[in-house]
Formats: C-alpha cells, sequence, structure tokens
C-alpha cells in the first residue's frame, strides 16, 4: 500500500484555483461596471431632483461614459491570459478610489457632483481615518456603505490592501469568505435591504440583579419583621410588663396608621410602587391585630363590635388595594393578619376574625381576578376550623363548644359557594374559585362526625342536597343555561356532594343495611349517568357501586353462602333486598356503558362487560335465592335456596342464548356477546349442578333441580340446532 501524494493531482489541483482565480476576478471588473453605472444614475437622479429641471425618463438613462456591460463581457471572453493578468492590477475610479475623487476625474467620468441622498452610496467627503477598523476589517455594518473594487469587496471607507499584505493574510473571521487573489479583503456577509445585524442578546441575569426582585423580597421581608414587632408590643409586652394596656394598644394603632399615611404618600412617587404597598400592608394588618387585641384579650369591645371593626379595617385595605390595582396589598394585609392573629389570641373569637377576612375579600373578586386572593382568605379560616373541630373531637373539655365551631363551618361553607358561584358566573374559566370553594366544604364535612346520630345524619344531609343541587344544575343542559354554573364547578360541587351521601349512608344505616344504602345511591348517579351520558355521574356511581359490593360480600361471602350454619345465622331479608338491588346496579350500569360511543364500537370492551356483569349478577342471584330460603324459616329453606339458585343460573343462560339466536340475522356484534354469555353461564349452572348440588342437596330439591336444569338444557338445544340450520339455509338459497 503506497502513501505517497499523486504530483499529477497537486498540479491538477493548483491549475483549477488559478483558473477560479481569474474567474472571481472577470466577474468582480463586471460587477465595477454595473456599480458604476447605479452610482452614477443614482447621483444624476438626486441633482434633478433638486434643480427641479430633470426631464422625464432622465433618472433611468445610463451615463454615455460609462462602461458597457455587455461590452466588457464580450472584452472577458476574449481577453487572452496576459491581458487577463493585467486586469487584475487595480485601477483608479472616481467613484471608488479617494485618491481619484478630483473634480476634473468626476466631471469625466460623468458624476454629477451632487450631495447624497439617503440609501445611496456615495463616497465624497465620507473618507476619515476614524472611520477605519483595524486589520481592515469594519466594525458594524450600521452607517456604512460597501463599495465594489475591480478585485474584489472592501468597506467604501476603508482604503485598499495588496494582496499578499501582512494584514491581508490574516484569517478571515467566521461569516466572511477566505481573500482570492485580485481581492482587496475578506468579503462581508450579505444582508438584506433595511435589516440589522443580529443582536446577541445578553446571558441570564442573575436573579439578584433582576428589576424588582431585591426590592420585593426586601419588602415582604419587612411586612413580617414589622408584624412581629406590632405583635410583640401587644402580647409580650404585657406579658412582661412593659407600659400599660392603654398605651400598648393606642402605640399600635398610631403605628398602623402613619405606616398607612405613609405608605400612601410613597406609592404617588417615582419608583414607591413596592414601598407603598410594602407600608400599606402593613398599616392595615397592625390595626386589625390591634383590634384582635383589644377584643380578645383586653375584652374592651364587645366581639360583635370588635368583629364589625375589623371589617372596616380589611375593607379599607382591600378597597385601597383595588383602587392601587395591587393584588399584592390586598394578599399581604389578609396573610399577615391571618398569620398572626393565632399568636395575639387563641379563643374561639379567632375563627370569627379570620372568617371576617375571608368575607372582607369576596366582593374583590368579583371586579378583579386575582387567583392568589382566593387561596389566603380561604385556607386561613378552613385550617383554623379543622383544628377546632380536631381538638373538640379528642378533648372532651371542649364539647360544649361544638355549636360554634358548626356554626363556623357552615359559614366558612356558605362563603365560598355563594362568592364562588357569583365568580364563575362572571369568568367561567376560574378554576381557583371552584377550588376555593371545594376546599372551603371540608370543615362542614368533617364537623358533622361531632355529633349523634340523627344530627349527623341531618348536617351531611342538608351539605348533601344542597351540594347535589349545584351539580346537577350544572350537569343538565337546561339548568346549566339558565344558571350559568361552569362544568369544573358542577364537577366539584357533584364530589363533595357524594363525600355527603357518603356520610349519611354511613350514618343511617348498620353493617346489614349498608350495601342497601350504598347501592341505592349507586343506582341514582348510574342512572343520570346513562340517561345524560355524564361520565362524572358514572365515576361516582361506580365508586358506590363498589363500595355497597364490598360491604356486601364482607357479609356475605362465600362460606356463609355455602354453609347451611352460617347461612342461617347472617342472611336474612335485608340480605336479600341488597342482592336484588346488586343485580338493578349492575343491569344499569352495563345499560349506561353501552350508551357511550367508546364502548359501542368495541367488540371485546362490550364482552368484558358481559362476562363481568354476568359474573356479578350470578352471585347476586345466589344470595338472594338462599337468602330467601332462609328467611323463610322453613327447615329445608337453605337447600331450597340452592335449587332454586342453579334453576335461575340456567334459566338466564336460556334466556341469552334464545336473545342471541334471535339476533344472528341483525347484530352480528350483540348475538356474539349473547351467545358467549348465555354458553359461560350454562357452564357454570352445569358445574354448580354437579360439584355443589349433587353433594349438598336431597330428596326432591335435587330431583327437581336435575329435571329444570335438564329440560332447559334440551330447549336451548334445540332451539341452538334450529337457528343455524336456519341459517345455512338461507345462505344456501342465496347462492
Amino acid at each position: 500500500m503506497t502513501t505517497a501524494i499523486d504530483p499529477a493531482l497537486l498540479t491538477r489541483l493548483s491549475g483549477e484555483f488559478t483558473t477560479l482565480g481569474t474567474q472571481m476576478g472577470e466577474l468582480g471588473r463586471d460587477l465595477e461596471a454595473l456599480r458604476t453605472q447605479v452610482v452614477a444614475v443614482t447621483a444624476e437622479a438626486a441633482s434633478q431632483a433638486q434643480s427641479g429641471s430633470a426631464a422625464p425618463g432622465a433618472a433611468t438613462r445610463p451615463p454615455a461614459t460609462g462602461p458597457d456591460p455587455a461590452a466588457s463581457g464580450e472584452r472577458t471572453q476574449a481577453a487572452q491570459p496576459g491581458e487577463r493578468a493585467a486586469a487584475h492590477q487595480p485601477t483608479a475610479h472616481p467613484a471608488t478610489d479617494p485618491g481619484a475623487q478630483t473634480p476634473e476625474a468626476v466631471a469625466q467620468a460623468g458624476i454629477p457632483l451632487s450631495a447624497p441622498q439617503p440609501g445611496a452610496t456615495h463616497l465624497a467627503g465620507r473618507s476619515t481615518e476614524s472611520q477605519v477598523p483595524s486589520a481592515g476589517y469594519p466594525q458594524s455594518p450600521a452607517g456604512q456603505h460597501w463599495a465594489h473594487q475591480a478585485g474584489g469587496f472592501r468597506g467604501a471607507e476603508t482604503p485598499a490592501v495588496p494582496y499578499g499584505s501582512p494584514r491581508q493574510q490574516n484569517p478571515a473571521p467566521y461569516g466572511w469568505g477566505a481573500p482570492q487573489p485580485g481581492m482587496r479583503g475578506p468579503v462581508p456577509p450579505q444582508m438584506p435591504p433595511g435589516m440589522r445585524p443580529p443582536v446577541r442578546k445578553p446571558s441570564g441575569t442573575p436573579w439578584w440583579q433582576r428589576e424588582g426582585v431585591i426590592s420585593r423580597l426586601l419588602a415582604v421581608a419587612g411586612v413580617g419583621v414589622t408584624l412581629v414587632g406590632v405583635v410583640m408590643l401587644l402580647v409580650l409586652a404585657a406579658q412582661a410588663g412593659v407600659f400599660g394596656p392603654v398605651p400598648r394598644v393606642l402605640a399600635g394603632a398610631v403605628f398602623s396608621g402613619v405606616l398607612v399615611v405613609a405608605g400612601m404618600r410613597v406609592f404617588g412617587r417615582a419608583g414607591g410602587r413596592v414601598g407603598g404597598i410594602a407600608l400599606a400592608a402593613t398599616g392595615f394588618a397592625g390595626a386589625y391585630l390591634d383590634v384582635i387585641a383589644a377584643t380578645s384579650i383586653y375584652e374592651w369591645l364587645p366581639r360583635v363590635g370588635g368583629l364589625a371593626l375589623a371589617l372596616a379595617i380589611a375593607a379599607g385595605g382591600v378597597a385601597l388595594a383595588m383602587r392601587w390595582n395591587a393584588q399584592a396589598l390586598a394578599v399581604l394585609v389578609v396573610t399577615g393578619a391571618a398569620l398572626l392573629a393565632p399568636v395575639v389570641t387563641s379563643e374561639l373569637v379567632l375563627l370569627g376574625f379570620l372568617i371576617v377576612l375571608q368575607l372582607t375579600c369576596a366582593p374583590v373578586q368579583l371586579v378583579r381576578d386575582w387567583p392568589l386572593l382566593h387561596v389566603v382568605r380561604t385556607l386561613p379560616a378552613v385550617l383554623a376550623t379543622l383544628l377546632y373541630i380536631a381538638i373538640a373531637a379528642f378533648d372532651s373539655a371542649q364539647r360544649d363548644r361544638v355549636h360554634w365551631v358548626l356554626a363556623a363551618a357552615v359559614v366558612v361553607a356558605s362563603i365560598g359557594l355563594v362568592s364562588t358561584l357569583l365568580v364563575v358566573r362572571k369568568r367561567p374559566r376560574d378554576l381557583v374559585a371552584t377550588l376555593a370553594f371545594a376546599v372551603s366544604t371540608i370543615p362542614l364535612l368533617a364537623v358533622a362526625g361531632l355529633f349523634d346520630r340523627a344530627p349527623s345524619m341531618i348536617i351531611a344531609g342538608a351539605a348533601a342536597v344542597v351540594l347535589t343541587a349545584v351539580a346537577v344544575a350544572a350537569m343538565l343542559p337546561k339548568l346549566r343555561t339558565v344558571s350559568r354554573i361552569p362544568a369544573h364547578t358542577g364537577v366539584a360541587a357533584a364530589v363533595t356532594g357524594a363525600f355527603a351521601l357518603l356520610e349519611v349512608c354511613v350514618q343511617a344505616t348498620r353493617v346489614q343495611t349498608a350495601p342497601i344504602a350504598l347501592f341505592l345511591v349507586a343506582l341514582g348517579y348510574l342512572g343520570v349517568a346513562g340517561g345524560q351520558r355524564n361520565r362524572v355521574a358514572a365515576a361516582i356511581g361506580g365508586v358506590f357501586g363498589l363500595l355497597g359490593a364490598l360491604t356486601f360480600v364482607a357479609r356475605v361471602d362465600p362460606e356463609t353462602l355455602a354453609t347451611q350454619r352460617l347461612a342461617e345465622q347472617y342472611l336474612d331479608l335485608p340480605t336479600l333486598l341488597a342482592a336484588l338491588l346488586a343485580v338493578a346496579v349492575l343491569a344499569v350500569a352495563v345499560w349506561g356503558l353501552r350508551r357511550t360511543p367508546a364502548l359501542t364500537k368495541d367488540e371485546t370492551g362490550q364482552s368484558m362487560l358481559w362476562i363481568f356483569a354476568s359474573a356479578g349478577a350470578l352471585y347476586a342471584v345466589t344470595a338472594a335465592a338462599v337468602s330467601l330460603g332462609v328467611a323463610t324459616g322453613a327447615t329445608d329453606g337453605f337447600l331450597i335456596g340452592h335449587s332454586a339458585a342453579t334453576i335461575l343460573w340456567m334459566g338466564a343462560a336460556t334466556a341469552a342464548l334464545l336473545y342471541g339466536l334471535r339476533n344472528l340475522a341483525g347484530s352480528a356484534a350483540v348475538a356474539k356477546v349473547a351467545l358467549g354469555s348465555g354458553l359461560l353461564v350454562t357452564a357454570a349452572a352445569l358445574a354448580k349442578l354437579f360439584l355443589f348440588d349433587l353433594a349438598t342437596l336431597d330428596g326432591l330439591v335435587r330431583v327437581a333441580a336435575f329435571l329444570i336444569v335438564g329440560v332447559l338444557l334440551l330447549l336451548a338445544g334445540t332451539r341452538y340446532a334450529r337457528a343455524f340450520a336456519e341459517a345455512g339455509d338461507r345462505d344456501t338459497e342465496s347462492r
């Protein structure tokens, strides 16, 4: 293997590069001729426009002294190598060479002396040393014009540099063409007219140098520290015996008022928005804490009067926030007062002051879309109410306060519901308002557990009725048009109402009757879901149905159904009713699910639906039959029940087979599902007959089971054979 370089290849490449340099020189001369004509025409048009004596069409007539492009092209093609080498030498031209820009040369070239016009490339009087960048490269395209020389391109104010000089031999920067023989400089990047060179974006600014970040952080820190100082003045100073009660409260009030006034003065000055908001928020929150101290600690104000005064202070802060259009002011006022109020007092009146904050900010949401205010006005009242509910649940000494806690929970939920309904009617896409409403209902659902069975049912039932009514108004098309409640609010109301209904079911039932209540609720939701094709109702109904099935199976397990002693101990009429409701829930669920477009076209999904529904129905039918036999009190009630269950299994299988055979000529998918389910249930009935009934049943009960099942099998088999024979005859006739 040889690694030598082929000399012939090097020679051929050298010749090709020489030819390329010659052609580049020819291209430069042609472009120079064109540029000379354009400059001359532009200057002549500008001169005629100034004098007002230009003849029509003169601006577009080429000068007589300019070189002819066609002649130049002919001369280029006819030139010999020697002539081309001579042509590479730079030639002076009045329009391009500053040394040749004398009045005589300009007049000889036919270029009129006139002021340069905007957009025209004119060099007279523009050549200065300060405009010549280092290394021969222009520093910026702005304010400079590129002139085309006979040997290439160079800056308009940059003197010619002969090829081969040290400065010309420097490598061109990125984006510039490499210098070629006969060219005076690297080719600059060409840009469309009117476009500016791209400006490099500065690197990411550190967060502490961004505008407004540090000022906001300092303002929030100042608000917090100042409010802590106000709390120390009101509480810690009292504990230490510093000052008297009157000086402490008055000092807090005066200090808060001064802060509000200072904030209003600072806000109107340049750059004072952040400082003004911080000062005003501190003042309003401090005044609110001062009122709490005067009401709960020193008891100078009655509780109703203290709450009214607190409402006025909070309303003033919110009104100023609306005037300044500053959500931060309202948020800081509410947050500061809510966070530090528990430090001032832990009495039950604290719930009242937090509810006042929730109520005061509710009207703001009708005018301003401030999502953060939804959160800070709702969470403090909700969390404080839940805390008092937990205290009352675990501390028997606080049981006398449960009625006040209940009242607080009802007020919090009512404010959340009403304010949210008013807001979403104006802004249907306000998801934060809906979330705030859902959170506000949590204390009402939790407080019902503090009461006995009857009061708890009343509380949870009332909540369920109201919330379900809101959900229905949002789900039904006609009611939704009238109420203008968006879908997301309806979903939140439906979910919270479902929790209330679940609480009612738990409180109103025992172990025996719990499946009945759960199946009834599931039946209602699934019926609405099937009629309206509502997925939310279907999901809620499915959850209730699943809970009902779990509680039912926990009491009526397979061992109880198979053992006579356990069946007689646990199975009764409530079990029978629960089993029948389970069958009804399965039927409604299948009906509703088959109405969904996704399942209608999916044969596999339909088959799985029928399989699961058939298995659940068989279990429920067995439980119902055995429960009925046991509930009669007969000696052989358990055996009679199982015999009836086997017969019912076979009857259901026969009905499914007949239904499928009837639809063979119509819907093939329906017939396939019905036939498959019928055959599956037939196999299950035969397995039960031979594996369980044969060993358990005796006497006439066993005989009746075998005879009836056998007759049903003969009926199904005969009808099955006739149906396929008729189908074969139809196929023969069609051929």
